[in-house]
């Protein structure tokens, strides 16, 4: 072989030793569920749906048992974890649903840059799967906002198995049953099961709203989960030679509730339908994140990849059976059962496994310590909310007494500490606000407003101030 060929060769070589080597920049994985309750898993304390993958995660890493997202619902709370800023900073604050996802505003502004902006920029490839709910038009698209690949969907649900929905067991909502009246109807081969409990029919979220590889649509016929799956794993084998983004949003536990038959059947002692097709649902994520586990093993890439795995939001109990326990109220409130979620995290050989956190964290951290350990300069003023993971888990020595904020619409919320501030509804315009104690009260049972006054007032004042450096929203839905 002539002797440049061996240079160049021999430089190759020693390129990719590197990157799989000590030099080599952290994989990035964030695993995000969708209204899995903080009460669901099995190392969350339930024994009733296994989730030995995930738990995985915190056996190999570490647990917060303290973890919080910006808001307690979707779109919000996606735009938090995506940006590494409260989003109510820059006016994002609501929940675009079905059509509304089509409209101008409804999406994370486009001069907001996300964690894929800025690590395409720094050399990694970026990927995002499943579902991005942060605007629904073209200049919404995930490939216009930093990831290199997009394979998934842009609102804020879609069904697992397209209609008429072979090999899956469903769980639909309906103001009216079948023929009229109310209760449940079973079909006869019993796979699809309608209930008039909530009283509203279950959103056409298939409308207008495709799956699609970048930007163009793709037919699936894969149960959702699974194709999701398939798809982070053929992206993990195909970069596992460079530094990478993998963001895998699944839409599992969100409603429509649908779970393969398969599944089913490893749940046949759990009685009620509906609870045993959440069962299914729950099984198949959990082996879906035991798939990508798995594969960064396989590929030799555990020690250099951050794997995240959280919520979120809060489950929304009545519609999914998710159970929040034993937090108060769930999805869409303010108490803690709808912004605190699951929140896992490992990286072998630097974090010690088996780790439990009690310091209060935040989905905003995930994007601060990213950046910080792939050594890439963190904004250190206002704009940048998040605080570093790993130093916060390898120095427990330092007291931290952490504040988070939460506005949606009248819904309001401040932690400092151990005292928590809520308001969820006012009376004739003027907040009722709420204090509890959590380190003595975790299931907010006991109100120490009007106990606690001067504690109130200098709540309400944080929050205040804290509330003056946001915006007002630039979207809102109709009403």
């Amino acid at each position: 072989m002539p002797r440049p060929i061996v240079c160049l060769t021999l430089c190759f070589f020693v390129w990719c030793g590197a990157l799989r080597g000590e030099d080599r920049l952290p994989n990035i994985v964030i695993l995000l569920a969708d209204d899995l309750g903080y009460g669901e898993l099995g190392c969350q304390g339930n024994p009733e749906i296994p989730t030995p993958h995930i738990d995985s995660i915190a056996t190999n890493g570490v647990r917060f048992t303290q973890g919080y997202v910006t808001a307690p619902f979707c779109s919000a709370s996606r735009a938090g974890l995506l940006t590494g800023k409260y989003q109510t900073r820059f006016g994002y604050e609501f929940n675009p649903i079905g059509a509304q996802n089509e409209e101008p505003e409804a999406g994370l502004p486009v001069s907001e840059r996300t964690l894929a902006d800025v690590l395409v920029d720094a050399g990694y490839v970026t990927c995002l799967i499943g579902k991005w709910h942060l605007g629904g038009t073209a200049k919404y698209n995930p490939i216009r906002r930093g990831f290199d690949e997009f394979f998934g969907f842009l609102h804020e649900g879609h069904y697992y198995s397209p209609p008429p929905y072979r090999g899956t067991t469903t769980w639909l909502r309906r103001k009216v049953l079948p023929g009229g009246g109310e209760g449940q109807w079973t079909s006869a081969d019993g796979h699809t099961t309608y209930t008039t409990h909530m009283g509203n029919t279950e959103p056409d979220y298939d409308a207008d709203n495709p799956i699609y590889r970048a930007g163009q649509p793709v037919t699936e016929q894969d149960y959702l989960t699974k194709a999701f799956t398939r798809e982070a794993v053929d992206f993990i084998d195909r970069n596992a030679d460079r530094p990478f983004l993998l963001y895998l949003a699944y839409n599992a536990v969100h409603s429509p509730m649908q779970a393969t038959n398969a599944d089913m059947r490893r749940f046949d002692h759990i009685a009620d339908r509906q609870r045993r097709i959440f069962a299914g649902m729950l099984a198949s994520l959990d082996d879906s994140v035991g798939a990508i586990l798995t594969t960064l093993r396989d590929q030799e890439l555990e020690r250099d990849t951050i794997v995240f795995f959280l919520s979120d939001n809060g489950g929304p109990t009545a519609e999914l059976t998710s159970s929040n326990f034993p937090l108060r109220a769930g999805k869409g409130t303010v108490y803690e059962g709808g912004i605190r979620v699951p929140f896992l995290m490992q990286w072998p050989e630097t974090l010690d496994s088996g780790t439990v956190c009690e310091t209060p964290v935040i989905s905003l951290d995930i994007f601060a310590t990213a950046l910080t350990q792939a050594e890439l300069p963190v904004a250190h003023d206002s704009t940048a909310d998040g605080s570093d993971l790993v130093s916060l888990i390898q120095q427990p020595e330092r007291p931290r007494e952490r504040t988070f904020f939460w506005r949606t619409g009248q819904r309001r919320a401040l932690r400092s500490g151990d005292w928590k501030l809520v308001c969820q509804r006012h009376q004739q315009g003027t907040p009722q606000w709420e204090l509890y104690n959590l380190a003595e009260d975790i299931a907010e049972e006991t109100d120490l407003a009007a106990s606690q006054p001067n504690v109130l007032k200098t709540m309400v004042t944080r929050w205040e101030s804290s509330n003056s450096e946001m915006r007002d929203p630039v979207w809102a839905p109709h009403r």
